[in-house]
């Protein structure tokens, strides 16, 4: 982390009284410059838009020391015991009574049965060993005509070597557990035992992709009807074009894709031109053409902290005043999040932190200060995208939702250095669209992956990643 603002700097009087008003005025114009690099050069994760990877795992931030008397590390006294539990002895494939043959005083032999044995349960992996179907296509010519006639495959098996199981989980290791196709098919030919390289992922990739196909239009199609969304964007690539990969969350899934730009056309091809939902964002000026919004009060907060962290007095004093009235919001959000107070009590809670906060604004827009009067001016011009969640029963005050449903793809995104083509990138959206929805709705991943698959090869309808009602 970077090292605490340095104070501003001031002319000395005896150099002042000897400065002519335009070298003054230079030298001014200096100082107000070092303090913006010094400024940028203060910039982090907490106080910015910087996502925690660009800063040094090892990094310690400049946070005040916390009071009282220092946590040991590991579970506290009380925290809630973690453990596992046993399951049912009828699950158990194998059971095996352990009786003692004499009594560990006397030696004496003992009979009969305890009602209720110390139960331990040992969990193993089975022999990995892959199931091979020969399916042998008998040709056999015709007593009348001549004619030879080879029997079909049945219904839903494959042309190639890989089946359905195989190709979802396949489809797993490259896109939920981060692999590259070549570890991918390291894993599946030195663990499982099936022949593999990385041409052969890319076909099953290509499988796993077009059997999602159709599940994710639909819900592609859904968006425009949903009362809420949480939308993000990231920076990707696709072979050496930059491309930025966007996601819209919904309250029970979430879709992905990947356009070429940031620009704002990518809203309006996920939610249509003319949606009327509430969108949670953060400032950027391609949501703005939506017509309600909330701000991300966690990107102000950061906002915010960049004004306290700035050397000049004017913009710090602003900063602490802005800290204030954001800290005292997330303690009433949290109260009527827990049911400590009810919706028209928070409401009325809120009602002078609104006041107080566009009060600051405008003393911003005002001040004077470079600093503060682009970023006051337009929060203030747009202020009722920051209230949306106190108008609105059952909005949240963050983006929160959108950035963590973000998070897996921007870590994957970092590890693969992108795609390679337009096809890659289907994979992309369409995987990371199935791996959220089924977390969002609890949903077995695997099987509805393997469901997929099997309804693909078989050319049948494929299942449906919508909420069911």
């Amino acid at each position: 982390m970077s090292s605490p603002p340095a104070k501003r700097l001031t002319i000395p009087p005896e150099i002042d009284a000897e400065m002519t008003p335009a070298v003054r005025a230079f030298v001014e114009a200096l100082i107000d410059r070092i303090q913006d690099l010094e400024a940028r050069l203060g910039s982090n994760p907490l106080n910015s838009s910087r996502p925690p990877s660009s800063v040094h795992p090892h990094a310690k931030p400049n946070r005040p020391k916390r009071e009282g008397p220092k946590r040991k590390r590991g579970g506290q006294p009380g925290h809630p015991r973690h453990q596992r539990e046993l399951i049912p002895t009828e699950e158990c494939q194998h059971v095996i009574p352990l009786k003692p043959e004499a009594c560990r005083r006397c030696a004496t032999p003992l009979t009969g049965s305890d009602p209720e044995p110390l139960r331990h349960q040992v969990w193993e992996l089975p022999e990995i060993k892959p199931i091979v179907t020969e399916y042998q296509q008998h040709r056999l010519p015709c007593s009348c005509c001549g004619e030879t006639t080879c029997a079909p495959l049945p219904e839903g098996v494959p042309t190639g070597q890989s089946g359905p199981r195989l190709i979802a989980f396949v489809a797993l290791l490259m896109a939920c557990f981060r692999q590259s196709k070549r570890r991918t098919s390291m894993f599946v030919e030195d663990l499982l035992g099936q022949p593999c390289c990385p041409a052969l992922t890319v076909k099953m990739q290509n499988q796993t992709s077009a059997a999602l196909d159709a599940p994710y239009q639909e819900l592609v199609n859904a968006l425009p009807e949903e009362p809420q969304a949480h939308m993000d964007e990231s920076p990707t690539k696709e072979a050496n074009r930059k491309a930025w990969l966007w996601v819209v969350v919904a309250r029970l899934y979430a879709v992905f894709a990947i356009f070429p730009s940031r620009a704002g056309t990518a809203v309006g091809k996920l939610l249509g031109e003319a949606y009327a939902g509430i969108v949670h964002c953060d400032r950027a000026k391609m949501y703005w053409q939506l017509k309600q919004l909330q701000w991300c009060w966690a990107h102000l907060k950061r906002d915010f902290q960049a004004l306290i962290d700035h050397p000049h007095p004017q913009v710090k004093l602003l900063g602490h005043d802005l800290m204030r009235q954001v800290k005292l919001m997330f303690q009433h959000w949290r109260d009527y999040q827990s049911g400590k107070i009810s919706w028209k009590a928070f409401r009325g809670r809120m009602a002078p932190i609104r006041v107080a906060v566009e009060g600051l604004l405008l003393r911003g827009v005002y001040s004077g200060n470079d600093r503060l009067i682009g970023m006051c001016d337009e929060l203030y011009m747009h202020r009722q995208w920051l209230w949306t969640f106190v108008d609105h029963r059952g909005v949240e005050p963050t983006n929160n939702r959108g950035e963590r449903a973000l998070r897996h793809a921007v870590i994957w995104r970092k590890l693969s250095f992108g795609t390679q083509s337009a096809q890659g990138s289907r994979f992309v959206e369409r995987m990371l669209t199935a791996i959220e929805t089924c977390r969002l709705q609890e949903r077995d991943l695997f099987a509805f992956l393997t469901a997929a698959v099997e309804a693909h090869l078989a050319e049948r309808p494929a299942p449906s990643l919508l909420p069911t009602p």
